[in-house]
């Protein structure tokens, strides 16, 4: 990806350029959305069959895992999203 900033740009250029991108946001943003929904219902089935076998809920090693996992493709931030993202997976007690 190049980050770099045309100079030589018309505005109605740099017009066309920043909807096309927000288009391509929106739909990342759309995928993403989708994708952590999925996550969600999986992490559901782990639960359930976690409490059905009379263990925890939660498995606070794995969240650990995942939890270093994205703070190393993601960097500082990254552990934040992780924790954003288990929180959702964690469902309602």
């Amino acid at each position: 990806m190049d980050s770099t900033v045309d100079s030589t740009l018309t505005p109605a250029r740099a017009a066309r350029v920043i909807a096309e991108a927000r288009g391509r946001i929106d739909d990342l943003d759309g995928r993403i959305v989708a994708l952590v929904q999925e996550r969600m219902a999986v992490s559901a089935e782990v639960q359930a069959a976690r409490i059905a076998t009379g263990g925890p809920r939660l498995a606070l090693s794995r969240e650990l895992e995942i939890l270093a996992r994205y703070r190393a493709a993601l960097g500082p931030q990254g552990t934040e999203v992780a924790m954003q993202l288990l929180e959702l997976c964690r469902g309602r007690a």
